[in-house]
């Protein structure tokens, strides 16, 4: 009787994914997806395979984000050297003990008399100048491809105009001279090839510079040195536009966001307050006087995933190995605000995050020039 010889049992192949020994890439990518973004900068030092996925070939995690519907806040912001007329472009996570995310620089070197605007993942640089020359450039930045594109160009150059998303549809106004045909135009977001369309305004309420500009309550609002405009995108065209309320602005200097519908701004005083459209007032944010500073420097202010965040140009107070090191370092503070209303319409804020963030290689006295939050 024969017996014949059989063979053991082969162990199964051994999975040998780039990123996570044990599994294949793809479900690798989609356990990644699944974290916050907060935790990316640190994924990224994890090895060569995650610094690749996350900073410089992210398409498959973001297409798995996308898949999963995730999204998480952050704050888009753009700082202007003091010898160079060219911005620098960085992310920061709302997350106190990130450093800064540096982004690509724009295709257009345009100057900060650029404005910019959001249609909550993509940021849209409008216009500006380059070398002195008002420019008419539109720039698109993907900050999850980290990537410029070049959108349609402007009907006139601009500098310093109002820039705001609204409904799917990017109205830009002013930073030419009142009279051109064109001081007021719309671009329709949804539509892959759209161009810009004029906007009719009256010529008696156009201003040259803006200083401000935001959507509140189903309008456009923008500012000026002296007066503002109000366009509602669905009023009949001759009954669109609109002088702003004495009382917002006379209390609208400068930066402003708008967080559950009330616009807030911070004033030469120090102070932030809050613009109620509803009853035509404005109320100082109480209970901040001893969390915060009391004038901040180069302030301005963000609608951070419902929260207001105040971004402000800080001191370095440490102490360099040499002069050249302490030369090349900025610090931008920034502290996210909890506002409720109280009685008789007051308003209360509590910090509830705080940090300082180091710029290394960025050099002293660069100021900030754009702050807006973007969904990531």
């Amino acid at each position: 009787m024969s017996t014949e010889l059989t063979s053991p049992p082969q162990p199964p192949e051994l999975i040998h994914g780039n990123l996570i020994p044990a599994l294949p890439d793809d479900l690798a990518v989609h356990c990644i997806a699944l974290l916050p973004r907060a935790a990316h900068p640190s994924l990224a030092l994890v090895s060569r395979a995650f610094h690749a996925l996350l900073c410089r070939h992210p398409e498959p995690l973001l297409a798995a984000r996308r898949a999963l519907r995730l999204s998480d806040s952050h704050i888009l912001l753009s700082l202007r050297p003091p010898s160079s007329a060219s911005l620098l472009f960085f992310l920061l996570l709302p997350h106190p003990g990130w450093p800064p995310l540096p982004l690509p620089s724009p295709p257009v070197p345009v100057s900060s008399s650029s404005s910019v605007a959001t249609d909550g993942s993509r940021l849209f640089l409008v216009g500006g100048s380059v070398a002195g020359v008002p420019a008419s450039s539109v720039q698109i930045l993907d900050p999850r491809a980290r990537s410029w594109s070049v959108g349609p160009r402007l009907s006139s150059t601009r500098e310093f105009a109002a820039a705001v998303a609204h409904s799917s549809v990017l109205f830009v106004a002013g930073g030419c001279v009142p009279s051109s045909a064109f001081w007021a135009e719309a671009l329709d977001l949804s539509a892959p090839n759209a161009k810009w369309k004029t906007v009719a305004s009256p010529v008696h309420l156009r201003e040259k510079w803006m200083h401000g500009c935001a959507s509140l309550a189903g309008k456009v609002l923008a500012v000026a040195d002296r007066g503002g405009l109000a366009y509602d995108p669905a009023a009949p065209p001759a009954e669109a536009w609109a002088p702003v309320s004495p009382v917002l602005d006379m209390g609208w200097k400068g930066r402003a966001a708008v967080v559950g519908g009330i616009l807030y701004s911070y004033d030469y005083l120090g102070q932030v307050k809050g613009y109620d459209p509803d009853t035509d007032s404005w109320s100082t944010v109480e209970g901040l006087e001893r969390e915060l500073p009391r004038f901040l420097c180069g302030a301005t202010l963000a609608n951070v995933g419902g929260l207001l965040y105040l971004v402000w140009e800080g001191k370095w107070e440490g102490k360099g190995k040499s002069k050249g090191e302490v030369s090349s370092m900025v610090v931008i503070e920034w502290a996210g605000i909890e506002v409720t209303r109280a009685e008789e319409g007051r308003l209360r804020g509590k910090v509830v995050s705080r940090d300082t963030v180091l710029f290394p290689d960025v050099p002293r006295g660069s100021t900030i020039t754009h702050c807006i939050a973007l969904e990531l």
